[in-house]
């Protein structure tokens, strides 16, 4: 179903909107950002750091504060992908390609996009370092870097994803390996796993299993796969209203849940991986797979560990409710490189930029934030390929929902929002 057919069909329109109105604003006509350069000038009144969700929304923002020619984004990829997509193309559901755009394309008409990677923050002098020893300087600073992925902390990792039989969903170069490891699926163990690390999207890793087994069901191959989610984590879900209706769905279609138990070797030619218990520090299980689905360890980008603006572990240190940086109030952060304590999605990152906007605005006139994120994100779980739970809380593990149902029980317009209206809005609205 295209995006217009769902929003012509449904009813519900404006509490679907409000899912992003914290990230939106009205749609202007389509500009194209083509230029990229090293660094057409070496002081920016707004410099943003990153060029996906985030980094885009807040540039876009910035740009009607001060004016194209003063706001900068740095970021090095040629390509900005939708990655909440990519759990459907792992699962057969939508193209690779359809997630995909040109980053010049969704670069703010006149916003200079200075494609360069970061390599240094000196925030007491209000400047970054790219590469080939080129400074910038700001007067405010937006970071956006987003999080990174570890698939060489796994012990035979990458690598063994030249091998069949295995695919991930977080990464570009992967989640069609996925879909080619789900088709191929013979008999034996389908296994699914979640790091002990914080990861984006965290619902992500149980979301293709619920594909897996339905397109099992399909295909009459169910009987033949013993369905396995290996997970880190106690608990399958953190908030216990969405965490009950999970836990029926997996009785419900026999699927095992090992808590505690983190991936930490793939044996790719054998096709054996090897788990920890975390409760008992040392000890390994060994499990053979027929189908391995891989969420890597995750963590903050190289350039922010050690950094001035980060804490200990390397997230930007921000306060949680205005995204102000604790000690440096010039600078800025959103998204996944933040340390704020809520699920990293790009619904939150909608709620954030919102509140970020009011905050910087005030700033700028010298006056305390008081525009205050309360930590709402949203997380679409799909379990089928028509039927979706729309998860969505606070900084609690409160339930914070749109609808006036129970968002805990599978639904199809849960299911349509997620693969074609959020794409939709994503593109045409928060990116604007």
């Amino acid at each position: 179903m295209s995006a217009i057919g769902v929003v012509s069909s449904c009813s519900c329109l404006r509490p679907v909107v409000r899912l992003l109105k914290p990230g939106m604003h009205k749609m202007s006509s389509l500009g194209f950002h083509t230029a990229a350069r090293c660094a057409a000038k070496d002081y920016y009144e707004v410099l943003v750091l990153g060029g996906g969700a985030g980094g885009i929304t807040m540039s876009a923002r910035m740009k009607r504060k001060v004016g194209a020619e003063n706001v900068a984004v740095v970021e090095p990829s040629k390509t900005h992908y939708y990655q909440p997509m990519w759990t459907l193309v792992g699962g057969g559901a939508k193209q690779l390609a359809a997630s995909a755009r040109p980053t010049g394309s969704v670069m703010p008409r006149g916003v200079e996009w200075i494609q360069s990677r970061v390599t240094a923050l000196d925030p007491d002098k209000n400047c970054v370092w790219l590469e080939n020893d080129t400074k910038v300087s700001y007067k405010y600073l937006i970071i956006a870097l987003g999080i990174s992925l570890h698939y060489e902390k796994i012990k035979g990792l990458p690598e063994g994803f030249h091998h069949p039989k295995i695919g991930s969903n977080y990464s570009v170069h992967t989640v069609e390996k996925t879909w080619k490891a789900l088709q191929d699926f013979k008999e034996g163990n389908a296994i699914f796993t979640f790091p002990n690390t914080p990861v984006k999207c965290a619902g992500a890793p149980q979301k293709i299993m619920y594909l897996s087994e339905a397109y099992w069901r399909k295909t009459g191959k169910r009987s033949k796969a013993n369905i396995m989610f290996n997970t880190s984590l106690g608990v399958i879900f953190g908030v216990k209203k969405y965490a009950d209706a999970l836990l029926e769905i997996i009785k419900e279609r026999n699927i095992t849940v090992n808590y505690k138990c983190n991936l930490v070797e793939v044996r790719a030619d054998k096709q054996e991986a090897v788990f920890e218990n975390l409760d008992k520090p040392g000890a390994t299980e060994v499990h053979q797979y027929e189908m391995l689905h891989v969420t890597p360890p995750m963590g903050p980008p190289d350039v922010l560990i050690n950094s001035p603006v980060s804490d200990a572990i390397g997230w930007v240190d921000v306060d949680k409710e205005t995204l102000q940086h604790k000690r440096y109030p010039n600078v800025f952060g959103i998204g996944d490189c933040t340390n704020l304590p809520t699920s990293r999605t790009a619904a939150a990152v909608a709620a954030q930029s919102g509140v970020l906007d009011k905050t910087i605005s005030l700033v700028m006139k010298n006056q305390l934030p008081t525009k205050k994120y309360d930590g709402y994100t949203s997380c679409p779980v799909v379990t089928a390929y028509n039927k979706a739970i729309l998860a969505e809380f606070d900084y609690n593990g409160q339930p914070l929902e749109t609808f006036p149902l129970d968002q805990s029980k599978e639904r199809r317009t849960m299911y349509h929002m997620k693969a074609d209206m959020m794409p939709f809005l994503y593109w045409n609205a928060l990116l604007k």
